[in-house]
């Protein structure tokens, strides 16, 4: 078995960049374009505090998908899993993370799980608030308690940009309206809290401490006091593990072996529950939306550190 360091970590980054050849890295996030596709970075946080990183660790980059983790946290603090699941369902799905069919075509009619887009702007629907800015407010709060980073905020420009091109997502709310998974006085503010969500900058230092976080199961990595219920955070891991790298899940559940979550922007938490939280910044994609370099820095740690939960 591999030791932890920095040194090791350096070399994992390099023998895993050259994946991100594979990928692509997506046009319409400010701050990312194909100048980056060979950017790796990767910091990982254990439950004693120690932390290591290798690469553009550094690198700033908005949380995108991963802020899905966050925002289902909450709602489950907010409501409870009975409630939640009314609203989505907690099935895998092998359709893409911006799908449609499963809404006109699934007998429940109802998004298959909350880490896909569609099952996200239920979710953000269900934030306690009086309007889109006490609820910003509320989920930026709690990543900051997550975090014990309180200097994170969100990305004007990104956000922008989620809005010019967030024609897919609003197709997708209204359709949940015309269903009615979503009412049509929580539509707007639903979409704009995921805009908002996915436009908030972090690094990979920042990632790793929420992977710390659910590894600690929900307690803060700062004092130890419990943020949130941990029944809580085993449904988030348990919904991570089975859907959070999109319809790239099951390989990942057979190839890593721990719960981990994507973001387009090349985004990956990784939380291996009593050792660590992990994460990585790896911006050049594949079609499943998933980091190519990341997912094999993700495969390499699990082998060589035997972070795999099923090895036993």
């Amino acid at each position: 078995m591999a030791e932890l360091s920095n040194q090791y970590l350096e070399e994992v980054v390099k023998a895993c960049r050259p994946y991100s050849s594979g990928g692509s890295v997506v046009d319409y996030i400010p701050g990312l374009d194909q100048s980056h596709s060979t950017d790796l970075g990767v910091t990982i946080v254990t439950m004693d505090g120690e932390v290591y990183g290798a690469g553009e660790k550094t690198n700033a980059f908005p949380l995108q998908s991963v802020s899905k983790i966050i925002t289902l946290m909450l709602a489950l603090e907010d409501f409870g899993k009975e409630t939640v699941f009314q609203k989505v369902d907690m099935e895998p799905t092998d359709d893409a993370f911006n799908a449609i069919r499963n809404l006109e075509e699934d007998e429940k009619q109802l998004p298959h799980n909350p880490m896909i887009n569609s099952g996200a702007i239920a979710v953000a629907s269900l934030i306690k608030g009086n309007d889109v800015e006490e609820k910003f407010g509320r989920l930026l709060d709690f990543v900051y308690k997550i975090t014990c980073n309180d200097q994170i905020e969100m990305d004007e420009e990104v956000y922008q940009a989620e809005q010019k091109n967030g024609a897919r997502n609003r197709a997708l709310a209204y359709f949940m309206e015309s269903l009615g998974i979503i009412s049509t006085d929580e539509l707007e503010d639903a979409l704009d809290l995921y805009f908002r969500l996915n436009s908030i900058k972090t690094n990979s230092l920042d990632l790793a401490k929420i992977g710390c976080f659910l590894a600690n199961h929900g307690k803060s990595i700062e004092d130890d006091s419990y943020v949130i219920d941990p029944s809580h955070v085993r449904t988030v891991k348990a919904i991570m593990l089975t859907s959070g790298m999109y319809n790239e899940s099951g390989t990942y559940a057979v190839e890593v072996g721990f719960p981990a979550k994507s973001g387009v922007a090349g985004t990956i938490v990784g939380t291996v529950p009593g050792k660590m939280g992990i994460g990585i910044y790896g911006p050049a994609i594949n079609k499943k939306g998933n980091s190519v370099a990341g997912g094999r820095v993700l495969r390499t740690l699990s082998r060589e550190l035997c972070l795999n939960l099923f090895h036993g």
